[in-house]
């Protein structure tokens, strides 16, 4: 017995005739656990690429009707004049939260920046509304950037 009470494992055993473990079986447990652990990996990635391509689907769909609904709202003449008030709760990933002095100005800087680049317009402009307007040069730019964009999504 050692300090802890505990029996001690003596090698009791003469290690020279205990028989030598197969290697045979041994490959073999091993080239199982190979095997299952690629199938296991084959299809968690299968399951994963899939969830993508819906994910994928799904925010394209989104793109698609936030378009539609943008043209269809640039559409209706006389709505440059009409504002509109935050409500007092907003809603963020199913979870009501406080209003943020941001939220309570109305529409969000970074969206109209986005906004502006979509439109193919400097949103720098936003920081020096002072600045001349520019020429048509900038358009011709952002349908060549958009082309070379487009391409890439394909």
């Amino acid at each position: 017995m050692d300090e802890d009470g505990l029996p001690l494992m003596g090698s009791g055993i003469d290690l020279t005739k205990v028989p030598a473990i197969q290697q045979k079986r041994t490959v073999a447990f091993l080239n199982q656990f190979v095997v299952h652990t690629v199938q296991f990996l084959n299809r968690f990635s299968a399951v994963c690429e899939e969830k993508l391509a819906d994910l994928s689907l799904r925010i394209q769909q989104i793109e698609t009707t936030l378009n539609i609904l943008d043209a269809k709202l640039s559409s209706i003449p006389g709505l440059d004049d009409v504002t509109f008030e935050v409500s007092p709760l907003s809603v963020t990933n199913g979870l009501h939260s406080e209003p943020t002095s941001e939220q309570s100005q109305g529409v969000p800087v970074m969206a109209i920046r986005n906004k502006m680049i979509s439109e193919g317009l400097d949103p720098d402009l936003l920081e020096r509304p002072d600045a001349p307007v520019p020429d048509g040069e900038s358009e011709k730019t952002a349908e060549e950037s958009s082309d070379s964009e487009s391409s890439f999504s394909d």
